[in-house]
C-alpha cells in the first residue's frame, strides 16, 4: 500500500458515524438506560474526563493536529479538553490546567521551557498521574529528557529514514486489551522510532516494521501506580486515520481507568 492509498482511506466524518454508532449499538445491546448511562465510566463517577493538551512538536504539527482531534473527542465522548500549546520553544502557557486535569496528553518536542512551567510537569508526572505520550513525547523537553525512560519507558535513539511505509501490527496475545479496542493492523508513512531497550515493566501492545527493522510502536506501563500510555506514533497522517484516533481515544479513557463511549446524544 502506497502513502497515496494510506491517505485515502481517510475519512474523518464517516469515522466519527462509524464510532459513535457502534457505541450506540454497544449501549442498546446492554439492556436499559440505566445500564447505558453507568457505560460511560467504571465506577459512578460519570463526568467527562478533564485532558489536559500539552503541545509543541512544530516538525509534526501538534497544534493543528491537537485542535482537530480535540473537535472530535469533545464531541463524542464525554471528553472536555484544556491547551497547553506553544508558543515559543522557551514558553508553554496553560499548564495550570494540570492541576485538575484526569490525563495528560503530551505531544512536545525539545523545548526548553523555564524553571517553573517545567516544574508543573514534573509535579503532575512524579505524582504518578495519568500520561499519554505521542511520538516527540520521548524527547518532549530538551532540559528534562530523563522523562523518557522515568515516566514513558521509553529508549528513544532516533528514527529511520523517511519514505518507507511503517506496518503497524499488534503484538500477540494482547489483542484484548482496552487501548487496542477496535484497533486493526495498518500501515503509515511516518518515520518509524528506535527504541531498542524499552523498560522491563512495559506492556508492549504494537509494534511497527520496515524492511528489515522492527521496533516497538506502542505501550502501556504504571509510574509511581498511575497508567501511562505511549506511542511513536503521531504524524499528521496518523491523525488523519480512524484506526489512529480510535487508538487515541482509547488510550485516553483507559489511562483515566475509565471505560469508552460514546456521548449518547
Amino acid at each position: 500500500m502506497d502513502v497515496v492509498n494510506v491517505r485515502a482511506q481517510v475519512n474523518r466524518r464517516t469515522f466519527i458515524r462509524r464510532v459513535a454508532g457502534a457505541g450506540m449499538a454497544a449501549t442498546a445491546a446492554s439492556g436499559t438506560a440505566g445500564a447505558a448511562i453507568r457505560a460511560f465510566a467504571l465506577g459512578t463517577d460519570a463526568k467527562p474526563v478533564r485532558l489536559c493538551m500539552l503541545s509543541g512538536s512544530a516538525e509534526y504539527k501538534s497544534n493543528e493536529s491537537l485542535a482537530a482531534f480535540q473537535e472530535v473527542v469533545e464531541k463524542d465522548y464525554p471528553v472536555k479538553c484544556s491547551r497547553a500549546f506553544w508558543t515559543s520553544k522557551t514558553s508553554l502557557p496553560g499548564l495550570d490546567a494540570l492541576e485538575q486535569c484526569d490525563v495528560m496528553l503530551l505531544f512536545t518536542k525539545r523545548l526548553e521551557i523555564p524553571g517553573e512551567q517545567l516544574e508543573l510537569v514534573k509535579k503532575y508526572c512524579l505524582a504518578g498521574r495519568p500520561v499519554v505520550g505521542l511520538r516527540t513525547a520521548s524527547h518532549a523537553f530538551q532540559n528534562w529528557l530523563e522523562l523518557d525512560r522515568e515516566v514513558l519507558g521509553g529508549d528513544y535513539k532516533g528514527h529511520y529514514k523517511s519514505g518507507l511505509l511503517t506496518k503497524v501490527e499488534i503484538v500477540e496475545g494482547v489483542s484484548d486489551h482496552p487501548v487496542l479496542k477496535g484497533v486493526q493492523p495498518f500501515e503509515t508513512p511516518s518515520k518509524l522510532y528506535k527504541n531498542p531497550h524499552i523498560a522491563d515493566d512495559t506492556k508492549l501492545l504494537l509494534t511497527g516494521s520496515i524492511p528489515e527493522h522492527t521496533e516497538p510502536l506502542a505501550w502501556t506501563r504504571a509510574h509511581n501506580s498511575g497508567r501511562v500510555f505511549y506511542t511513536s506514533l503521531g504524524g499528521p497522517e496518523d491523525f488523519e486515520m480512524p484506526v489512529f484516533r480510535r487508538l487515541l481515544v482509547n488510550a485516553v479513557f483507559w489511562s483515566a481507568n475509565r471505560r469508552v463511549e460514546a456521548n449518547l446524544d
